[in-house]
């Protein structure tokens, strides 16, 4: 009797549980269609279809292009503005170097000193 019993309630869960799970399990009838409608693996696809991944891959490859020129003309610019300020150190160490060092010869670099 107790085994019966046993049956009985776990078939009445089975039954409460397939009840409140069927919404997730089963699909509905149109959404079926469209899963049955959609094509396999080796047919072909429309060309609408065809042309709407160019159309997405060219749009996808313009962005690339667009990002990593801005990228580049934001290191050349970086680059050249390291350049102009390397540059205008080097031009005042070089300007103080022949102020200190003048001897009021023209050019005044060392070599032309005259030692008596």
């Amino acid at each position: 009797m107790a085994w019966r019993q046993l049956f009985l309630i776990s078939c009445l869960s089975a039954v409460v549980l397939l009840s409140s799970v069927e919404e997730k399990i089963f699909m509905q009838e149109s959404d079926a269609l469209n899963f049955l409608k959609k094509r396999g693996k080796w047919s072909p696809r429309s060309r609408e279809k065809v042309n709407a991944e160019k159309r997405l891959k060219l749009q996808a490859d313009e962005l690339w292009r667009e990002h990593h020129e801005e990228q580049r003309n934001e290191f050349e610019n970086f680059v050249e503005e390291q350049n102009d300020e390397h540059a205008e150190r080097s031009r005042e160490a070089i300007e103080q170097w022949r102020q200190w060092h003048n001897d009021g010869l023209y050019p005044s670099y060392l070599y032309n000193r005259h030692h008596i």
